[in-house]
This record gives C-alpha cells, sequence and structure tokens, in this order.
C-alpha cells in the first residue's frame, strides 16, 4: 500500500491523492505501470522524455520583485516576468493540481549543514519524484516529521503555458520567485530543469553568505588533497573527476566556505552518450535499482544502447552518490588544491592543458568559454562555440564579478593551482582534426593534480599568453602546442587570431571589472592588433 496522505499543499484546496517521500521502489513500479518507464537488465528506470530532451533556456525566468531586482543580472537568460503574469500562471497552476495525483519529495540542498536549505519537490509524474530523491538529499525519517521547506519546486510536465496569454516565450516555463520562495516549471518532461533551477537559487543565496557558489565537480585524493573541475555540459566535469584512484565528492555543484567545499546534492547526472565501462568505469557501474536514464534505447530484453541517438545525443543518467564505489558520502572536502577549467574547444587552437596566473584565471573564469555539444540544449546539433559567464552562465544570476571576485580572492589566499584543460578538438576544427583522446587528457590532469607540471619548463603561447609545459608524462609532446597538430600554420594563426579576439568582443559585456582581469583581456588585445 503506497504511503498517501489526504492534505493541502501550497494553497491548493481540494486535492485527490498525495503521496510523499515514497521509496524507490514504489516509484519505480509507478513510473512503470503509469508512466511509460521500462527496466533495464542492470535495474534502472528508463524514461523517454519526448519533445524536450535539453534544457530550455530561453524558457527560464526570474519574478521581477522589488527585493531582488537591483541583484540580478538581467540579460537574454535572466529574463523578467512581472509579479502579475507570474501570479496568474501560479493560480492557474494551483487549479491543474487540484484533481492530480501528486509525488512529494522533502530533502534538502547543502551538506553542509551551516549553509543547506530545506527543499520541498512536488511533482505530477513519479519518475521525476524519484530523480529529486537520487538527485539531491535525503533527510531522516525523524526529522522530516515536522518538515517546513524554504523553498518549493512544482513541476508539473503536462500543464502548458499559452504565450499570448500568460506572457511566456512558449509552452514551457521555468519561473523563479524569491519572495514566495517557489519555483514553478511546466510544459517539459525534462528532469534536468529541477535540479539546474534550485542550483540558480544556490547562486543567489549564497554570495550574500561569503560562500563561491560553483559549477563543477569536485574530488579528493587520499592526503585529501581537493580538486575541483569546472565546465559547461560535455566537457568532461563527470568523467574526469570520476577518477579511481581518487574519491568523488560530487559531480556538479558545490560551495567554496572559509573550511573548504561542500556539494549542494546528493547524486550525480551525467551524460551517457557512447558511455562504456572500459572508459568510465564508475559511471557505468552505478547504472543499476534506482538509476535513471533519459532518452537512452533499450532494446526488447531491456539492454541499453548508449551509442544510439536517436532520442537526442543529451542521453543522462541519474544516481545516487552512493552509487559510486569510493564516493564521499558526507559530501563535503577541504579546501581545494587545484582548479581545472574544461573547455570544449571546437575550434582547436586553445592547447590540451596550460597553466593560468590568477588573473588568468579570474579572466578565463568570466568568460567561461567552450562549445556546446550537441544535444544539450534545444537547437544545438553540432558544437557551437559559446562564452557563459563562470562556467555556469544561465544558472549565475548575480553580476558575474561577484562570482569571481570570490573565485580570486580564494585562489590568492590559498595558493592554488589553476589549470585550463581543452577537452576538444586538435589538429584543427571540428570535422576537420579530432577530440582529444581521453586517456591523454586524464593523464594531463593527473599530472597536474599530482604536482608533476610544477618543476618543468613552459612556453609562452604568442596568442592567449597561456603558458604550455613542454612535456607532461604519458603524453605525446607533440600535441601539447596545437601549432604543432594543424597541417596549415596560416589556417592555425587565422583560426587562434580569430577566437582571441572573440575573447575580446565577449568581455566587453563587463563593466567595473577587476583590474587584474582587464589587464589580460588588453594584453590579448594588443597581439591582435
Amino acid at each position: 500500500m503506497y504511503n498517501t496522505k489526504e492534505s493541502s499543499i501550497l494553497e491548493v484546496q481540494k486535492l485527490s491523492k498525495v503521496y510523499y517521500n515514497l521509496s524507490i521502489k514504489e516509484l519505480m513500479d509507478i513510473a512503470v505501470k503509469k508512466e511509460g518507464g521500462k527496466i533495464t537488465t542492470d535495474g534502472a528506470l528508463c524514461i523517454n522524455t519526448g519533445k524536450y530532451t535539453g534544457r530550455s533556456p530561453n524558457d527560464r525566468f526570474i519574478v521581477d520583485e522589488d527585493s531582488v531586482h537591483k541583484y540580478i543580472n538581467w540579460n537574454k537568460t535572466n529574463l523578467p516576468i512581472s509579479k502579475e503574469a507570474f501570479e496568474g500562471l501560479y493560480r492557474k497552476a494551483l487549479e491543474y493540481m487540484e484533481m492530480k495525483e501528486l509525488y512529494v519529495f522533502d530533502g534538502f540542498v547543502g551538506a553542509d549543514a551551516n549553509y543547506r536549505i530545506p527543499i520541498r519537490v512536488i511533482n505530477e509524474f513519479a519518475y521525476q519524484n524519484l530523480f529529486a530523491q537520487q538527485m539531491f538529499i535525503k533527510g531522516q525519517k525523524e526529522k522530516l516529521e515536522n518538515f517546513a521547506p524554504e523553498f518549493t519546486v512544482v513541476a508539473l510536465p503536462d500543464f502548458k503555458a499559452i504565450p499570448e496569454v500568460d506572457g511566456t516565450n512558449s509552452e514551457v516555463f521555468i519561473i523563479i520567485s524569491f519572495e514566495k520562495k517557489l519555483v514553478l516549471i511546466g510544459g517539459t518532461k525534462y528532469s534536468g530543469e529541477i535540479k539546474k533551477s534550485i542550483f540558480t537559487v544556490m547562486n543567489y543565496l549564497l554570495p550574500f553568505k561569503k560562500v563561491l557558489p560553483m559549477h563543477c565537480s569536485a574530488n579528493v585524493g587520499e592526503d585529501g588533497d581537493v580538486t575541483l573541475f569546472f565546465g559547461l555540459s560535455g566537457t568532461g566535469k563527470t568523467t574526469l573527476s570520476a577518477d579511481d584512484n581518487r574519491r568523488l565528492i560530487g559531480d556538479d555543484e558545490h560551495g567554496w566556505t572559509d573550511h573548504g567545499v561542500f556539494n549542494f546534492e546528493g547524486g550525480c547526472y551525467a551524460k551517457c552518450i557512447n558511455l562504456s565501462q572500459k572508459q568510465e568505469p564508475q559511471i557505468w557501474n552505478a547504472i543499476k535499482e534506482g538509476a535513471i536514464l533519459e532518452n537512452v534505447v533499450i532494446d526488447e530484453e531491456g539492454r541499453p544502447d548508449y551509442s544510439d541517438d536517436c532520442y537526442t545525443e543529451n542521453t543522462r543518467v541519474a544516481f545516487p552518490v552512493e552509487h559510486i564505489e569510493n564516493a564521499v558520502l558526507e559530501g563535503r572536502g577541504g579546501i581545494p588544491k587545484t582548479i581545472i577549467f574544461l573547455t570544449a574547444d571546437a575550434t582547436g587552437v586553445l592547447p590540451p592543458i596550460s597553466k593560468l596566473t590568477k588573473e588568468q584565471a579570474m579572466y578565463h573564469f568570466m568568460s567561461g568559454y567552450t562549445s556546446k555539444l550537441a544535444g544539450t540544449e534545444r537547437g544545438i546539433v553540432e558544437p557551437t562555440a559559446t562564452f557563459s559567464t563562470c562556467f555556469g552562465g544561465p544558472f549565475m544570476i548575480l553580476k558575474p564579478q561577484v562570482y569571481a571576485e570570490l573565485l580570486g580572492e580564494k585562489i590568492e589566499q590559498y595558493n592554488v593551482d589553476v589549470f585550463l584543460v581543452n577537452t576538444g578538438w586538435t589538429g584543427g576544427t571540428y570535422g576537420k582534426g579530432s577530440r582529444m583522446k581521453l586517456k591523454y587528457t586524464r593523464s594531463m590532469v593527473r599530472a597536474a593534480i599530482e604536482g608533476r607540471l610544477d618543476q618543468i619548463s613552459y612556453v609562452t603561447d604568442p596568442i592567449f599568453k597561456l603558458q604550455i609545459p613542454i612535456v607532461c608524462p604519458e603524453v605525446p609532446s607533440n600535441i601539447l602546442n596545437p601549432s604543432n597538430t594543424w597541417g596549415d600554420i596560416r589556417e592555425y594563426k587565422e583560426k587562434a587570431t580569430a577566437l582571441a579576439y572573440s575573447f575580446h568582443e565577449n568581455f566587453k559585456q563587463f563593466k567595473s571589472v577587476s583590474e587584474e582581469a582587464e589587464k589580460v583581456d588588453q594584453e590579448r588585445l594588443l597581439k591582435i592588433l
């Protein structure tokens, strides 16, 4: 018998049934019986999200409220919506919920008790409630008796907006109200919207407490040395932080305090296109009972085909962090020793690894350059150059300088080593060159973390002013300098100069930036001119 309660939630007066904190098995059973879910041979739940297989960045809004207006970095990804429009859509959502069976998860965001917030996630689909249970931090049963959420997420995929009536851009909407402490999601079954909306909330709240929120994964070595991996979807955060020789703290979202780092979540949300047991054994082995596969093709017997992208290249798996054998279950670590900025450069001109000064680190952090990979957002079908502020632009909703200054202060205070790692193309642009081999990237990252790049010589890239190591253990020396891998050196210089100019053009958006970051930009501009 399912655990049901007849009660009111939010402002809904008439409810059919509300299922609170159901078990994994109960949610999986409902997803199979009612929502088209299928169980794989490994015991995972496989779901197809239909029309929307990635985030909808043009459909995310922040309610323009007096208390937050002056702090938000309003732009094309931080779109305002009026309080009146939000209230109208919210009232419609409450009416929609009245006769629906609803699934409720109560839990927490933030592994550090000093900075965590209690959240409630309300879903009309059981599989999305399972997603919330596996992605966020579960509470002990006795602590949930008188649970009072600080923020509530309501996800109603089958409730669609009418743009000309509701003031949205499409039938999809993701709306955050900081005064109402509510996230309202509709029109999309893609579960990543739930996770990223709460990440956005934390990115707003924490800097006011002098905590740096970060779109990064984190792991720790046997000696307690913590490494952070920044990067957008598809650049390798999850893959590279899942290392058999190190323990995983978290794969995507963290906070950095004066005492160390802490994971926001209790789970991992990894891309699994072309997933293989040999290349990514930790993720492969984590896909078992309780894991949720999104848009992965499975055969009649339930065997997944991770190479099939007929639904999307953005195939995903969500699983609790305890599915990783050597994970840090408490979700906390010490002060970082090393920072890795990951970029998938589709132009093929950035070095596979280079060392950054503090000033360069702030500059590249604010720039957040990469190439969006196919499927991570609607409409992206091949790698597209992009600049995503702080390696998480759509979710970092305060002014970029707030995050960059916090990062610079911590790099200087703790003498942190910072490296820029290109997991993208070498020997030419996308379509001509080849993707950097994962085994080489792993070797470079391990060398950086273990300090094996500290005592070697570096050369300065003449265009980007980056410090390139002349050797790296277990990596062919000829690939370390990208100019060596191109057949046509003139074409290489043209592409490199064009990318450097793109950095400069993008940096114009930042007003009143720190003098250190501005100096890096001016040095590059002089070279271009």
